[in-house]
């Protein structure tokens, strides 16, 4: 049977989710946002040595409050965390939140990738990253952008600019299931010195350029890495199926094999990589046959995003490293 994306080949091909994205060009950083019109379930999964988190802890199975309002993923480091707050004041005034009495707070888990050595302006008088978030929840949306926005506007691979990623796939038992993803990785998403991405063999109708599997694949055991700076991946897989938040925490487990299939290497000491999974529950699961086949479709689409966010990333002026199309051309 042929894969099928969704009609967007986005996370949004998920019913009911939508996207946002905002960005400074001069800062070369910007937020990213996923909504939804009702809370949704949530799980999260760390496997990188330096994350950068808000409100993971409440993700765990046994705590209280099981479902959230939205999930930020952020440039910034630990100044980007400022973007989840914004999200929650803007949710806040719109009605939105966990009922405390007759209170109600946003609940907004989010995370964060370092990109503050990447040629931006840095140097701002008031943390940017709270009207960030709050412009990126305004412009969400069932059609949003890739490449370098949002997240992912300054995020760096080894060897080429990273970006913001997306990708969907509709299982056999009628499931979507979607990855975004904000790609700021230590190591590389191509491999060797050429075009062609560790994710080939997951290419669905040349969504990154139809290259195919590299033919040369260098020295595997020495791989190229950045020398300096910070790093992490950050990433959302989400599905209609309907999961409990032990269910979304064991998809999002599941998920981190696409990050390491898309990049070379990943989850090291200097990287944060986190992945969120969403749940919408809307449409029903056999536990019995439905679960691997989640968990597989979700690091899939994963690995997918990851090479879709550094294939569309585009050039701006003061890049300390190229895109894929400015080394590449058509890649052939």
């Amino acid at each position: 049977m042929t894969s099928q994306t969704g009609p967007l080949n986005l996370i949004t091909d998920v019913a009911g989710l939508r996207v946002g994205n905002a960005g400074d060009t001069a800062l070369k950083s910007g937020a990213t946002v996923l909504v939804a019109d009702a809370p949704f379930t949530a799980g999260v999964h760390v496997m990188g040595g330096a994350p950068g988190t808000r409100e993971t802890d409440l993700l765990a199975p046994d705590r209280t409050v099981q479902q959230v309002d939205a999930l930020v993923l952020s440039g910034g480091s630990a100044f980007g965390l400022d973007a989840a707050s914004g999200v929650a004041d803007a949710l806040h005034a719109a009605g939105r939140g966990y009922a405390v009495g007759n209170v109600l707070v946003p609940i907004v888990p989010g995370a964060i990738l370092f990109d503050l050595l990447n040629g931006g302006e840095k140097k701002w008088a008031q943390n940017p990253y709270k009207q960030l978030g709050a412009d990126a929840l305004a412009a969400a949306d069932a059609r949003f952008d890739l490449g370098s926005v949002g997240a992912g506007m300054g995020a760096t691979t080894a060897t080429l600019k990273g970006g913001l990623g997306s990708a969907s796939i509709i299982l056999p038992s009628g499931h979507t299931v979607g990855a975004l993803v904000a790609i700021n990785a230590l190591g590389s998403a191509t491999v060797a010195d050429g075009p062609h991405f560790w994710a080939a063999p997951f290419e669905i109708e040349g969504e990154f350029g139809g290259l195919g599997p590299a033919r040369d694949f260098g020295d595997v055991h020495l791989p190229r890495t950045k020398l300096a700076g910070g790093n992490t991946t950050i990433a959302i897989v989400a599905t209609d199926a309907a999961l409990n938040q032990s269910q979304c925490t064991r998809l999002a487990t599941s998920a981190h094999d696409g990050m390491a299939r898309a990049l070379l290497p990943s989850h090291t000491p200097r990287d944060g990589d986190l992945i969120f999974a969403a749940s919408t529950g809307t449409r029903p699961l056999d536990v019995s046959s439905d679960t691997i086949l989640l968990g597989h479709a979700a690091a899939t689409c994963l690995a997918r995003a990851i090479a879709r966010a550094v294939y569309l990333a585009r050039p701006a002026p003061g890049d300390k490293l190229p895109c894929w199309h400015g080394r590449f051309g058509s890649g052939a």
